[in-house]
């Protein structure tokens, strides 16, 4: 509007040349010969036109200033208008923190919860002998349950759907206080239950424990084991001879990527000559863990180290000796595209127990009573990849070496176990997968006799 106002005065005050010289040539026409004009009426009629619009162009040229100050007036609103819009998202951002902590202050706890259904079909080949129906080593992975040196072969097929799982947790916001819960149970190890008729499986508490905070009381994963490394498996754990793995009551402080535990002691004893396995419960100290993780987009490498005292007291055996233990782990996983790449190495005295799944002792008895920490040295490599986005599948080795002092423990103990599988798994959507797994297995005792394990596993499991 202000562009057609400006070319109106423009033209009101300096006329166009063809106007002016219309204008002039109709008033001289007009008044030097009258015969062309139509009479003094038309003269005195261009005299008020050419009056008119010199009034007009006053009349502008009189309002051009008061437009002037109006549009000033404007831009200066349209200024502040822009500064108070500043002023007000300023406010708004400051403001959204403060309300967004307010109201995750003053929220009530949130539930969630968890789990999947699995059931399983195992079909196993034992080379050295048969396996009790109520083995632990039917159901997954045991390597210190392979018969040894037994005669025949013992093929046995078993459907169960005891690792099925389910968890109920809680998170809860009070003031600047982080809280939380979380308990977990499956049907898996537990002596309750039989195949007869019903195949009731009593449940086993697998995790509970609170959160405050960076602190963690109650029983989860070890702190010296790294579970992100564990590879994917139709088989309950996988390389179960040649990992870290446990679960046990603890107190844990972590901060950023550092965490460091006070956990359940527990010793397990390896009599004078090898003969049985005495577990303990004779400790002062706890044991003490720690771990720091190094992430990124890459993957992560975790360093795991542990101490702890192994302890045991036979007052009628005039038995009363104590021993330290130590153990250090490495592990990692790196991504290699969609596909990754996942290992562990680890080197210890007396971890025992905190090792395929005890398939060693920590310590030995020797003949004058004392306790003297066995050395083992493992790990194990997989790799998993994605032939499409349905389709997957991981290869993964591992290997434990034990050191026994076999002056002490005889000839009859674990002296290593070594395992190899690989497995298809397909997903047609999300949350169901189905699975088939080739594993193979072998133990071997200091005497040089060993036993294998063949087994082919088949899976479904739906997770929500």
């Amino acid at each position: 509007m202000s562009c057609r106002l400006q070319l109106a005065t423009a033209e009101a005050k300096n006329p166009p040349r063809w106007r002016r010289r219309l204008l002039a040539v109709s008033i001289s026409i007009a008044l030097v010969n009258p015969a062309l004009a139509d009479d003094a009426d038309r003269v005195a009629e261009l005299e008020q036109r050419v009056a008119e619009l010199e009034a007009m162009v006053r009349t502008l040229i009189d309002e051009q200033p008061e437009r002037r100050a109006a549009g000033e007036r404007l831009e200066r609103v349209a200024e502040e208008s822009r500064t108070t819009r500043e002023m007000v998202e300023s406010i708004r951002s400051r403001a959204e923190p403060v309300l967004a902590a307010a109201e995750e202050k003053s929220s009530g706890p949130q539930f969630y919860y968890g789990g999947y259904l699995k059931a399983d079909a195992i079909v196993s080949d034992f080379s050295d002998g048969e396996v009790a129906g109520g083995s632990i080593g039917r159901d997954f992975l045991v390597p210190s349950t392979i018969p040894v040196g037994g005669q025949g072969e013992g093929a046995v097929t078993d459907f169960h759907a005891r690792q099925s799982r389910f968890n109920f947790g809680v998170r809860h916001q009070v003031d600047a206080n982080k809280l939380g819960a979380f308990i977990e149970f499956d049907f898996l190890a537990t002596p309750g239950g039989n195949e007869r008729v019903s195949n009731s499986y009593s449940p086993r508490m697998r995790h509970a424990f609170v959160t405050w905070n960076d602190w963690l009381i109650g029983q989860t994963w070890n702190t010296f084991m790294d579970v992100a490394t564990l590879p994917e498996s139709v088989d309950f754990i996988g390389p179960a001879g040649a990992t870290s793995f446990g679960r046990q009551t603890q107190i844990r402080y972590t901060k950023n990527n550092f965490a460091i535990a006070l956990e359940n002691p527990e010793t397990t004893i390896t009599p004078f000559g090898g003969a049985g396995r005495i577990v303990t419960d004779d400790h002062l100290l706890p044991e003490l863990a720690a771990r720091y993780t190094w992430k990124g987009d890459w993957g992560h490498v975790q360093l795991g180290g542990m101490f702890r005292q192994l302890s045991y007291e036979n007052r009628a055996a005039g038995i009363d000796d104590t021993t330290s233990s130590w153990g250090l782990s490495l592990s990692g996983k790196f991504a290699l595209g969609r596909d990754d790449f996942r290992w562990m190495v680890h080197h210890g005295d007396g971890m025992g127990r905190h090792i395929g799944l005890n398939f060693v002792n920590a310590a030995v008895l020797t003949g004058s009573g004392d306790l003297e920490a066995i050395g083992t040295t493992g790990g194990f490599l997989a790799y998993r990849h994605w032939w499409s986005d349905t389709l997957r599948s991981t290869a993964a080795f591992g290997y434990l070496d034990v050191d026994n002092p076999v002056e002490y423990t005889g000839t009859g103990v674990n002296s290593s176990n070594w395992s190899g599988q690989i497995n298809l798994f397909y997903t047609p959507v999300d949350s169901l997968s189905f699975g088939i797994e080739y594993l193979m297995a072998e133990r071997e005792i200091e005497s040089g006799a060993s036993g294998r394990l063949d087994r082919v596993q088949f899976t479904s499991k739906y997770s929500f």
